[in-house]
């Protein structure tokens, strides 16, 4: 009974101490559009005006693009502030970054943060997606520390939450936030990525969503002021110079009480429909795994978003060695001679590893981040980097071979080699054709837009019958002639985005589209329309994932951790496996009953199936 009235005591100590502080809510500045940079100079201003707020809340979308340029600027327009701020990262700040996050959390010194005011802990996690299109995601790492920054805090601590996006469905891993949460003594959340004031309740969690620092339409941008009183915290808009506006948000600050509904989660009944598939082994990385892992007879390897590189045993997934850089890893790892495993990091460095052991054998510098993954034709490396280059390494030693300087863009895909010519896009608009024993260029293309968005960076190309195909962001499927660069057809009537593949025999190119059909064309010089549509039924999906076809059997990841295996010539669904409910990267097709797949929350699975 007295250790029962020494909680109450200190609950009711935690909420006296939690009252009457205003702190500025600040999201959504995009530094890198028309007005960015104008509008949060004058927020700053108005904010340093004011005498009665405490600190500073930056909710991800600083910038437009993630460059290191835009993120210099608005660091410097936010130290200009004479308060404390704490920032974390949008999906633009990560999506399309030049340097996988590195840059910001150079810029800023963090990407997730917490602190204490007023008897308040305040906890904010990033979130992406990293380098390519995906949903919204709490990273592993974060979710990691989360876990040790709840596990410290007293339960009747209130609690405020950040994040940069709403913790819904838009977040592929909201789940992994509110249970942790509702465990504690949560008060409310807030988020940007809306660009919209608007109130939220996340499973009984209050939640608000601030409007974007831009002026859009207006003639003046904004923000929000957050009045927290004794039991009650306000949220009321506030344009520079202008007077602060009638509170459009007011929320009861008291005691979370977790009511005990059942909520939507990822559901995983298709590994039951379809059972003949099973994973051998799991591996959960403490980070993000972002890119395709490799494998020996021996080993699985692969790298993560805080920069290590993991190498499991290929039987059991056991760990076998690691090597840490200094930059999240985003490059696909490849395994030259089956002696070294080359791949960049967002440190700026090529490495090459000892396959057996790890050790280091040769570092190339370059002069940003390197995203790209490597490819290789005899004892060359081909990589690109996001110093607008792409460079060709001896495999040995790591020493330049040539360079090609004129890249437009960061460099962040895989490239592919035929006809003695290297080809690759970039976030920079182009697709490029160099000659792979100089490095000259032979041709350039683009879709004619001069949105970056457009780019076809995470687009793998595909070559047949001397044409090469891609899938940009654009929703084109086009047709390239491999000699000349000339556009030869584009379709859209499927709307298949970067996810593409060739059949086996080179006579068809197969498609994802955004709605669940699996889709192929005929490999001709002239756009002959579909030549088959299958609806697979994994609903709607954006990400990049390669489809990889092995013996008749055709498997490409979805947006939801699922990975399907399909027969293209019957139209049917082999067997489909849930690992997680985040992005399938391109995995490894071992044999048509083996696969390698790893997920964007970190999970490294080898999957066998039983026919």
């Amino acid at each position: 009974m007295k250790n029962f009235f020494i909680a109450i005591l200190l609950m009711i100590a935690n909420l006296s101490y939690a009252q009457n502080f205003k702190y500025a809510f600040v999201t959504d500045t995009h530094v890198g559009t028309a007005t960015g940079e104008e509008d949060l100079r004058r927020t700053v201003a108005d904010i340093n005006a004011q005498k009665d707020i405490d600190f500073v809340l930056v909710t991800g979308d600083i910038t437009e693009m993630g460059t290191n340029e835009e993120l210099k600027l608005a660091k410097e327009i936010l130290s200009s502030l004479n308060k404390k701020f704490y920032v974390i990262p949008g999906n633009h700040d990560t999506g399309w970054s030049e340097s996988g996050g590195v840059s910001f959390i150079k810029e800023f010194g963090y990407d997730k943060f917490t602190f204490d005011h007023n008897g308040f802990r305040f906890i904010a996690c990033a979130s992406g997606p990293y380098v390519r299109m995906s949903d919204g995601h709490i990273p592993r790492d974060a979710t990691v520390w989360m876990d040790s920054v709840l596990n410290k805090t007293p339960k009747s601590m209130p609690i405020v939450y950040i994040n940069h996006y709403p913790l819904d469905n838009s977040l592929d891993n909201w789940y992994e936030a509110t249970d942790r949460l509702k465990k504690k003594n949560i008060q409310y959340a807030i988020c940007g990525h809306g660009h919209q004031n608007k109130a939220y309740n996340f499973e009984g969690i209050e939640g608000t969503m601030g409007r974007s620092n831009l002026r859009a339409k207006d003639s003046i941008g904004g923000y929000n002021i957050v009045t927290m009183n004794k039991d009650t915290v306000y949220f009321a808009t506030k344009k520079p110079t202008e007077q602060i506006q009638q509170a459009w948000r007011k929320i009861a600050l008291k005691t979370f009480v977790n009511d005990g509904k059942n909520y939507e989660r990822p559901d995983f009944f298709i590994n039951q429909k379809y059972n003949s598939v099973k994973p051998v082994w799991t591996y959960h990385s403490n980070a993000n795994v972002v890119n395709t892992p490799a494998y020996t007879d021996n080993l699985v390897i692969f790298g993560n978003s805080i920069g290590l590189i993991e190498a499991l045993n290929r039987s059991t997934g056991k760990p076998v060695w690691t090597y840490k850089t200094q930059g999240a890893i985003y490059s696909s790892p490849l395994i030259a001679w089956n002696k070294l495993v080359i791949f960049g990091s967002g440190d700026g460095n090529i490495y090459a590893l000892n396959v057996k052991d790890g050790k280091l054998v040769w570092k190339t510098a370059a002069g940003k981040s390197v995203l790209g993954s490597p490819v290789i034709q005899g004892d060359v490396i081909f990589i690109g980097a996001s110093d607008n280059t792409f460079k060709a390494l001896h495999v040995k030693t790591g020493k330049l071979k040539w360079q090609f300087n004129e890249v437009e863009g960061t460099i962040v895909g895989k490239p592919v080699i035929q006809d003695n010519k290297i080809i690759f896009g970039s976030w920079g608009r182009h697709l490029y054709a160099l000659d792979i024993y100089q490095g000259t260029l032979l041709w350039k293309w683009n879709n004619g837009s001069a949105n970056r968005m457009f780019s076809p960076a995470m687009a793998t190309p595909v070559i047949s019958n001397g044409i090469v195909f891609i899938a940009a962001p654009d929703r084109f499927l086009t047709a390239i002639d491999i000699n000349t660069g000339e556009t030869l057809w584009r379709n859209n009537q499927a709307r298949v985005r970067e996810s593409i593949g060739l059949s086996t025999d080179g006579a068809l190119v197969y498609g994802k589209t955004m709605q669940d059909e699996i889709v192929a064309y005929k490999t001709s010089r002239t756009d002959e329309g579909l030549a088959w549509k299958y609806n697979a039924g994994y609903g709607y999906e954006h990400t990049p994932s390669d489809l990889i076809e092995k013996n008749g059997k055709l498997f490409f990841g979805t947006k939801n951790g699922t990975v399907y295996c399909i027969n293209p010539k019957e139209n049917k669904t082999l067997w489909a496996h849930k690992i997680d409910n985040s992005m399938v990267n391109t995995f490894k097709v071992i044999d048509d009953k083996t696969l390698v797949v790893s997920t964007m929350d970190g999970k490294v699975t080898l999957l066998k199936a039983n026919y």
